[in-house]
Parts: C-alpha cells; sequence; structure tokens
C-alpha cells in the first residue's frame, strides 16, 4: 500500500513545448504542485492557459519536455507508455466534458467496460451498483443518445469510479451542461471524493466550482501563479 504522509500526486518544475509551423510554443512553464490523498484540487485559468496539458501529463497521457511528475510514487518520465498505462488501469479514473461513452452500448455496458478489460468475473453486478450510486439504475438498459446531456455524464462518472480508483481526474466536467444539471453533477464527483476518499483533481474556469476545493491553483500564460486554499477547505 501506498505511504499516506507522501503526496498521491506531485509535478516538479513541469514544462512541456511543442513544435509548430512557426517555430516552438512554450505551453507549460515550470509548474510545481502536490496533491495529497483524499483531498480536493482544482486547476484554474482562462481557455489556453494550460489547464488541459497539464492534467494530462499528470495523469500520464503525456510525457513534460522538462520536470518530474510522480504518481503514487512512480515517476511518470521514467516508465515507458505501457508501464503509465497499467498504472492508469489501477489508480485513475477520468471524467472528461464531452462523457466519451461508446454509442453502441448501454449505460450499463459503457460502465462495465473498464472491469472487462481487467478480466473482472463480476463486472455487470459492480455496474449495476455503481449506476445504482449516481441513481441511474433504472437506466442502465438505455443508450447514450437514449439519454440527456447530465444522465449521459452520471454515466461517465460511475465508469470513473466502478474499478475503485484513488485519483479521479476530471476536465471541465459541468463543462456541456446546464447550470441546475452541472451543479448536480458536481455534488457527485464532491460526494465520492468525500464519502469514499478519492482524490479529486479538478480542472475548470468556474470560479464557483472551484471554490468547492480544498487547494486550487491557476494558470496563467503556463505559469502556475500559486496554491490557495478556498472556503471548500473548510466544508
Amino acid at each position: 500500500m501506498s505511504d499516506s504522509s507522501r503526496p498521491v500526486l506531485e509535478a516538479v518544475d513541469v514544462s512541456k513545448t511543442v513544435t509548430g509551423p512557426e517555430g516552438t510554443l512554450t505551453i507549460l512553464r515550470g509548474a510545481t504542485l502536490k496533491v495529497h490523498a483524499g483531498e480536493s484540487f482544482a486547476i484554474v485559468g482562462a481557455s489556453g492557459s494550460g489547464k488541459t496539458t497539464l492534467l494530462g501529463l499528470l495523469a500520464g497521457l503525456d510525457l513534460p519536455s522538462s520536470g518530474s511528475i510522480r504518481l503514487d510514487g512512480q515517476a511518470l518520465e521514467t516508465l515507458d507508455e505501457e508501464a503509465r498505462a497499467d498504472l492508469r488501469r489501477r489508480l485513475v479514473g477520468f471524467v472528461f466534458q464531452s462523457f466519451h461513452l461508446l454509442p453502441a452500448l448501454t449505460a450499463e455496458e459503457n460502465v462495465m467496460l473498464p472491469l472487462e478489460l481487467e478480466g473482472a468475473r463480476d463486472a455487470r453486478a459492480r455496474a449495476r451498483e455503481a449506476l445504482d450510486a449516481v441513481g441511474l439504475a433504472a437506466r442502465r438498459r438505455h443508450y447514450p443518445a437514449q439519454l440527456s446531456g447530465g444522465e449521459q455524464q452520471r454515466v461517465a462518472i460511475a465508469r470513473a469510479f466502478v474499478h475503485g480508483p484513488r485519483l479521479l481526474f476530471a476536465d471541465e466536467p459541468t463543462g456541456n451542461l446546464d447550470q441546475r444539471t452541472g451543479h448536480h453533477v458536481a455534488d457527485l464527483l464532491f460526494a465520492l471524493n468525500r464519502d469514499r476518499a478519492t482524490t479529486l483533481v479538478l480542472v475548470t474556469h468556474d470560479s464557483a466550482l472551484a471554490a468547492r476545493c480544498q487547494r486550487r491553483i491557476e494558470l496563467e500564460e503556463g505559469r502556475v501563479l500559486g496554491a490557495t486554499a478556498t472556503e471548500g477547505a473548510n466544508a
């Protein structure tokens, strides 16, 4: 088991550059942060500030141009893609703005998918339990096109936590939802954080949503302006 006294996620002096037709573009510059187990942590900033790029690096979906990222004590830049994928499979869940549900699968089958990839024999029972937890037990046989946007996002949340991840990454999870539905989806994410001690790393441009997290950092033109506690730390 992991040592709970150390950060579950740590970035040290992380930068990311890409080369395009007009030369080298720096997306992130020397980002440093720590996230501890069970914490809720927001990454905020304007569009184009590097939020999603940082999230992808923290999750090991991409590698930094320089600096180091440790996920559960493992230095991601020292692992090959297969090893990083295995680490994500065991430790991480994802919720995206665009849901990313497979249209040919029912809600239940979408939630079952990560468990089936692991070879779990109880995939269907666990998927039904996860759908029940997000209030969609009665909709388990419906296809994504038969669900509202809020229902699709709740299916995505069920899929993200069905395998019991230690860390949940959410990239603008309410961005495609109306205010009322978005608030309900946010409630689900923070309930997971609170009730299951799932570490939540949330990318958002919504200051009200970020304020519900215990800590936040702000990005501006690829630079971290600093980590601050929020009112959510006392919630």
